[in-house]
């Protein structure tokens, strides 16, 4: 393990270092043109499918270990069949954190076929080749705003997963919808890398680069320069939505929202240059924030679905994939500690640990919250209304059921998921742990309680389980010099 006092002596010699010297990333983010200035619809970032079943997934934070247990869960939504495919067919939403962006991209681009190919593409590769550690000698690039910049992740991703992809391949007239989050840092808020926050700061988000949007959501403080995009407010003449304007007017609006709100003001009227972007864990390490948002941003009692949408839904399934580190150190043995490295660590997990169980508890009950009203909703149509939203014969309004489901290590039993917390939140696996993961992502989904009584109330049931694979061997600790490239 890297010792930050092996670092001491140079410290107060890169401190004066890095008042002479600045690392930063330039903007790569294009403003809107032409028509695209006038015609854009504002917080238009909800699909428009339109059946019985809707399907959310959102991937935790925690590197390779995180994208592999993801990638386990979707294996096993490939494995249960529907009367249009498999449920992997049928996811509507996913959205990635950290680690768990890679996936999530790389699934959006690809649907099912990414099945065939990330675990070689990118959970058996060393993606931190292209990193630089933290060293005597990076120090002072450290103190100067990060180690890393976008010269190296971002061009690996590109080189060896997405393939030069922007947004503009993330179809949005096609499942699933894809949203990458990122910190906005000075707002203290999500950054969604979507219609709503490009539109609000007049940029084309077609032409953004994919494997940008996966960096930003990964980049670690210290590890990595934020990742910076610009703001164009005086090149597009579409005003913000009015829920944005009611959200900053209203001071009892919750705080998530009123945050996010205040942030997209912020954006549009200029007194934001350059928004600067780190790990997305830094806020909300589940990625739920902006399912929440687009729910309590809704003046409806179906929104953000349309009402043909609502009407025809009856089950509603929102897996969160959850990778992130559990309590670990013997620090709390003794009277000392923790200290240096340990410290810091301790310091990140009580603060992100903080974040995931306030946006899972907000989430949670904004969409019980959700389906209240849309039972409400349903039952007080009248036969011309039902006709005209296409309600199917023998409809019953209260056929609706939501599902908010976690898939943890910690559901996999105490020796199994003791095994799974020591994987190292890192950008560089043994296959014997990836393989270890993936069958833990499709164990844990397989065996849940809540995604049983779903495919029950679908009329499926979970295929058989698997035996467990061989356990992997312990693998020798890394230097953070590797990487800290997710601090869960």
């Amino acid at each position: 393990m890297f010792r930050i006092r092996a670092i001491a002596p140079a410290a107060a010699f890169a401190l004066a270092l890095a008042g002479c010297a600045t690392i930063h990333n330039e903007p790569v983010n294009r403003p809107l043109s032409g028509a695209a200035r006038h015609t854009i619809d504002l917080g238009r970032d909800v699909a428009t499918y339109s059946d019985d079943l809707l399907i959310g997934l959102a991937f935790s934070g925690g590197g390779t270990r995180a994208a592999a247990f993801a990638f386990g869960v979707l294996q096993e939504l490939d494995e249960t069949r529907t009367g249009q495919g498999t449920l992997l067919d049928r996811v509507d939403f996913v959205s990635g954190v950290s680690g768990g962006s890679v996936l999530a991209a790389y699934y959006g681009l690809k649907r099912r076929s990414a099945l065939a190919d990330f675990r070689e593409r990118f959970l058996l590769r060393d993606a931190e080749e292209s990193l630089s550690g933290l060293n005597p000698n990076s120090v002072a690039r450290a103190f100067a705003g990060g180690i890393n910049d976008a010269s190296q992740f971002p061009r690996w991703l590109d080189r060896n997963l997405f393939e030069g992809a922007t947004f503009a391949q993330m179809r949005h007239d096609r499942r699933p919808r894809v949203w990458i989050n990122a910190a906005d840092i000075y707002n203290r808020t999500t950054f969604v890398f979507g219609r709503t926050a490009f539109t609000a700061i007049c940029s084309d988000l077609d032409a953004y680069p994919v494997a940008q949007a996966v960096a930003a959501s990964a980049a670690v403080p210290v590890v990595f320069a934020p990742i910076v995009i610009e703001s164009y407010p005086g090149d597009c003449a579409a005003r913000l939505p009015a829920w944005i304007e009611r959200a900053r007017a209203n001071p009892s609006a919750p705080p998530m929202l009123k945050t996010f709100a205040d942030a997209m003001g912020r954006y549009r009227d200029g007194s934001m240059r350059y928004i600067k972007l780190l790990d997305g864990g830094l806020v909300d390490n589940y990625g739920l924030s902006g399912f929440t948002i687009a729910r309590l941003s809704s003046d409806t009692p179906y929104g953000p679905l349309t009402p043909e949408q609502a009407v025809k839904l009856r089950r509603a399934l929102f897996v969160v994939v959850d990778a992130g580190r559990g309590p670990s150190g013997d620090w709390t043995r003794t009277v000392a500690g923790p200290s240096g490295t340990e410290l810091v660590m301790a310091a990140a997990d009580t603060a992100i640990d903080a974040s995931v169980r306030a946006s899972f508890t907000a989430f949670d009950s904004t969409t019980a919250e959700w389906q209240g009203a849309l039972i409400r909703w349903r039952c007080g149509l009248s036969a011309e209304q039902r006709r005209r939203y296409g309600a199917p014969a023998n409809w019953n309004c209260r056929d609706l059921k939501f599902t908010v489901n976690r898939v943890a290590f910690d559901q996999l039993g105490a020796e199994r998921a003791a095994e799974l917390n020591a994987v190292p939140t890192r950008f560089k696996l043994p296959p014997e742990q990836v393989d270890h993961l993936i069958a833990a992502g499709r164990d844990a989904l397989r065996a849940n309680k809540a995604y049983r009584d779903f495919l029950g109330s679908l009329g499926r049931s979970a295929p058989a389980r698997r035996p467990v694979p061989p356990r992997p061997q312990p693998v020798a600790g890394m230097p953070v010099a590797a990487v800290a490239a997710e601090p869960r």
